[in-house]
């Protein structure tokens, strides 16, 4: 490993990275920059905190991810929908969503309300299973973990997630009907990040206590649907002999335990984030 190179590659490109965390078999061994003070927009690394939450509950209170999401989606919005559409929504199953497995959803939800946007998607096919990655799916998983738990999702977030991880700052967004918006929009530091990869690495325990199974964090990490990146778990990507995190401008958590080996970094590389992995590749995984 030469951690001093890829530092070095940072601050001679102009790299508009905010911090480096390695841990090495879960000891903190090499820092860069920014990495406990300030909040970091983590984009879509929010899915991952969203599965997390789907693996608590269905751990402890039985949520079935093999049922389709209408059976948790508020019955009003049932409602106002087409015989046609619950046909189509009813083969949807909140597995398929957590695996982007569903065609035609756009990328993100518009208007006032998401869940009638989402509901009015026509899908052609809902039996076909393609990767169509997508913050709708998302979404949709975070609304009906919320009718399933009967509480707001991000107090139980933070109840069951950040509160035990020690992450005491945070920010997140909720859509205009004011459920927690899991595709996008929380704000964490780069260690705090970490602390979500450190929990997942040791499969579900943290500073000496379970927070998730190992059951479903092994279901979680492995290959669920194919896509041309390698893979794709419950919102969490297969990365080579491991998985990772990811936002889209540089904001990656890489958890790789053959090699005993985590690696965070936020960042907002709007162009060029795949030059700041391949140099992260090149000088921390030496390949």
């Amino acid at each position: 490993m030469n951690f001093d190179s890829f530092i070095g590659d940072i601050n001679g490109n102009n790299w508009d990275v905010y911090g480096v965390e390695v841990y090495e078999d879960g000891v903190l061994t090499h820092s860069y920059g920014d990495t406990t003070e300030n909040l970091h927009d983590i984009y879509s690394a929010t899915k991952a905190i969203i599965s997390i939450a789907v693996g608590i509950a269905t751990d402890e209170k039985k949520f079935d991810i093999s049922k389709s999401v209408l059976h948790y989606l508020p019955q009003n919005k049932l409602l106002q929908i087409s015989d046609k559409q619950k046909r189509t929504f009813e083969k949807i199953t909140i597995q398929r969503l957590l695996t982007m497995s569903v065609a035609d959803f756009p990328f993100r939800p518009e208007g006032s309300s998401y869940i009638d946007f989402a509901l009015q998607t026509e899908i052609a096919d809902p039996d076909e299973r393609v990767f169509n990655y997508n913050n709708i799916s998302a979404y949709l998983v975070g609304v009906a973990l919320t009718e399933f738990l009967g509480m707001d999702l991000g107090a139980f977030i933070e109840e069951r997630i950040f509160r035990p991880l020690g992450i005491t700052r945070f920010e997140y967004n909720r859509c205009p009907e004011g459920y927690f918006y899991g595709a996008s929009g929380t704000k964490l530091t780069v260690n705090e990040l970490s602390r979500l990869g450190l929990m997942l690495y040791n499969k579900g325990i943290f500073d000496g206590k379970r927070i998730l199974s190992e059951a479903y964090i092994n279901e979680a990490t492995s290959i669920q649907q194919m896509n041309r990146e390698g893979g794709y778990g419950f919102f969490i990507w297969k990365y080579r002999d491991g998985f990772s995190i990811n936002g889209k401008w540089g904001q990656k958590c890489y958890v790789l335990p053959e090699r005993k080996l985590m690696i965070s970094y936020l960042a907002h590389m709007e162009e060029g984030s795949q030059i700041l992995k391949r140099s992260m590749e090149s000088n921390i995984l030496e390949i």
